[in-house]
């Protein structure tokens, strides 16, 4: 289930809301003020590589590899 990021339009407060389906999923409401005024934005990735090393093991990205954690 994704997770989206919206930022409120009345209050400015940004807050996450998982989505289990898009064609029945309710329009997000504000949870601080409850306005339905939102926009969706653009989060910032759950992982980061750096230069010289990598946060991701060897072989995660590449789903054929036996090294990924899924079976």
């Amino acid at each position: 289930m994704p997770i989206y990021e919206y930022r409120c339009q009345e209050c400015k407060s940004l807050f996450e809301t998982i989505v289990t389906s898009s064609e029945t999923a309710p329009e997000p409401v504000c949870p601080k003020c409850g306005s339905s005024v939102v926009k969706k934005t653009i989060s910032a990735s759950s992982f980061r590589i750096s230069s010289g090393s990598s946060s991701i093991p060897s072989g995660a990205l590449s789903g054929c590899s036996t090294k990924s954690g899924f079976s």
